[in-house]
């Protein structure tokens, strides 16, 4: 019987991505097949814990087929609203959920499954999710946490084509200059008129009956 040499495999640091080596990473794809260590996991548990700890909402969402560089668009536009995104298995995902006393089992949802934490506002997650969506179509939203309660895709839809709170002051500063603004032209048009007038008013000579 001929017996084929044995070639090692890649080391542990070289499939783990360099942004979160505790984490799973869609990058990676073939890292969902391995079997984590009892150390990476428990680090995978406490850092979700301590992101869900801060979170005032949570966006679920399925990025199969999405590329390594998307991906990086997607978390670059996340970071800019103080989100994040993370990849991790389901089974530890409920582990942690378990934990928080949180009532829901991620393995309900289909798909590759990322986490979109919003630290900043509730907002924000769902916005920018939704937004990358519009380009992206294998990006798709199958729900999130909310004020204690899961939220079915629609709500989560529907929260973010809400106004973001810069979007709102842009239209009240709109709206406090527009009277003025108007005020401004009338007042311009009045003078215009008033010249045009006055300047069709044809000098008077002195009355013949005068002396």
């Amino acid at each position: 019987m001929k017996i084929y040499p044995q070639t090692a495999g890649p080391a542990l640091s070289e499939i783990i991505p360099a942004e979160g080596k505790d984490f799973l990473s869609a990058d990676n794809p073939q890292f969902f097949n391995m079997a984590l260590k009892k150390e990476q996991k428990k680090k995978i548990v406490e850092q979700l814990e301590e992101n869900i700890g801060g979170q005032k909402a949570m966006v679920f969402a399925a990025i199969e087929g999405l590329k390594a560089n998307e991906l990086f668009v997607l978390r670059k536009k996340l970071k800019e609203t103080n989100c994040l995104l993370r990849v991790a298995k389901k089974n530890l995902l409920d582990l942690v959920f378990k934990k928080k006393k949180i009532d829901f089992e991620s393995r309900k949802l289909s798909g590759q499954l990322a986490l979109i934490f919003g630290f900043e506002d509730e907002i924000s997650p769902a916005k920018t999710a939704y937004q990358f969506s519009l380009t992206n179509e294998k990006l798709k939203i199958l729900g999130g946490f909310l004020e204690g309660k899961f939220r079915p895709a629609e709500e989560i839809i529907a929260l973010a084509k809400i106004p973001s709170r810069q979007e709102l002051l842009a239209r009240v500063v709109s709206n406090i200059f527009s009277p003025a603004s108007s005020f401004v032209n009338v007042l311009q048009g009045n003078i215009k008129g008033l010249i045009c007038v006055l300047s069709n008013i044809k000098p008077q000579g002195p009355s013949p009956n005068a002396q």
